[in-house]
């Protein structure tokens, strides 16, 4: 096992930088997601860590050694592709041991390792199968054993559960996680899956144009997104942006159809301008029957999940659409005028310049 990092690490492709310098440390045994929507750079990313793209500017380090001129196969990683790559002539037990056999290594040492192995993976009843004899899942368990085998210091995933379907994936999430915690190793692990970032990762690293827009733990990425396009990319649905202006000392946002609710405290007096995104998850808004809600919803339809209702409107002809999440079975006719509230401290504001979340003074309680 080992630590990564990388320092301040750039990537062009002739004249076109695709990766703008990105620093990140991350520590001997943990889990992190690289996570982003398609075409942002963490798998380019992934790519350099296992020296399968050259590094233009920057620093790579693998424990204490610096790998940016180093062979893949001289960086002591192992990885698991998206694609399962198995040899189809060969059985389980071949495709896990062909790495350590081309290495040289004992026979009895690559059957140690492979039963183990596949006693991890509850992969030891199918050894004697060849892959088209195995079901999706099997199979990425299959390439996970080829990768486990070989004692890497750095496990490196890209997109290893994209070809699964929805069931498979949510059983693969629970042994990826089971296999983390049984043997340790540094894991980095790319996807574009928040489900599968929220879940897996003791860290995220969310990705944004080549750029590393919040390093942090899943529940402060959640909570406390640092920028728009962070507070948008995670969570299903996607987070409420509404427009509005700071009034009442910049205490209250007051929204486009007059409506004003309270910010848990004082919004940084050096913007430029009154005007402000506010944002608001739709699990957080609280339906009531008080006259003075906050928040007066024209619906315009409803989704039932069973669990939970998902109900779509706006506040005005004028404003853009809102989603509220609520919990339980709900029936809403088209036009119905549905009152909510939501607590202050549930409310998230960002500059819109810059898309940046603007500081909130809490108030003085001494004052």
């Amino acid at each position: 096992m080992a630590t990564v990092s990388l320092r301040n690490i750039h990537k062009t492709f002739g004249k076109t930088e695709v990766i703008h310098g990105i620093d990140c440390d991350i520590e001997d045994g943990e889990f992190v997601v690289l996570l982003g929507p398609s075409g942002c750079g963490k798998s380019t990313v992934l790519r350099m860590i296992a020296g399968l793209e050259t590094v233009s500017r920057g620093e790579i380090r693998i424990g204490d050694q610096v790998v940016n001129k180093l062979e893949p196969a001289e960086r002591d990683i192992a990885m698991v592709f998206q694609n399962y790559a198995l040899y189809p002539h060969m059985n389980v037990a071949k495709n896990m041991a062909y790495g350590l056999k081309i290495r040289g290594m004992p026979q009895q040492e690559i059957d140690k390792r492979v039963n183990r192995a596949a006693e991890i993976l509850e992969l030891t009843p199918y050894l004697s199968r060849k892959p088209r004899q195995l079901s999706g899942g099997q199979r990425q368990r299959v390439a996970m054993g080829r990768c486990i085998v070989r004692q890497p210091k750095v496990f490196l995933f890209d997109e290893p559960l994209s070809n699964l379907d929805a069931k498979l994936r949510a059983q693969m999430r629970l042994e990826l996680r089971n296999l983390h915690e049984k043997l340790g190793i540094t894991s980095i692990y790319v996807t574009h899956d928040q489900v599968e970032a929220m879940t897996l990762g003791n860290r995220l690293m969310v990705i944004n144009d080549g750029r590393a827009e919040q390093i942090g733990s899943p529940l402060a990425v959640y909570e406390q997104p640092k920028s728009l396009f962070v507070a948008g990319f995670i969570g299903s649905p996607a987070m409420n942006f509404l427009k509005a202006k700071l009034t009442n000392d910049n205490q209250t946002a007051q929204l486009p159809d007059g409506a004003c609710i309270d910010l848990p405290g004082r919004a940084r007096s050096d913007a430029k301008s009154d005007e402000i995104v506010l944002g608001i998850r739709p699990e957080h808004f609280q339906p009531t029957d008080a006259s003075d809600a906050n928040i007066c919803l024209d619906v315009d339809h409803v989704e039932t999940l069973g669990a939970d209702t998902l109900v779509h409107g706006r506040l005005s002809h004028q404003s853009d659409p809102l989603t509220i999440r609520l919990t339980d079975v709900h029936h809403f006719d088209r036009h119905h005028r549905l009152r909510v509230t939501v607590a202050p401290e549930r409310l998230h504001v960002f500059d819109p310049e810059t898309g940046s979340r603007m500081a909130i003074r809490q108030p003085d309680r001494h004052a």
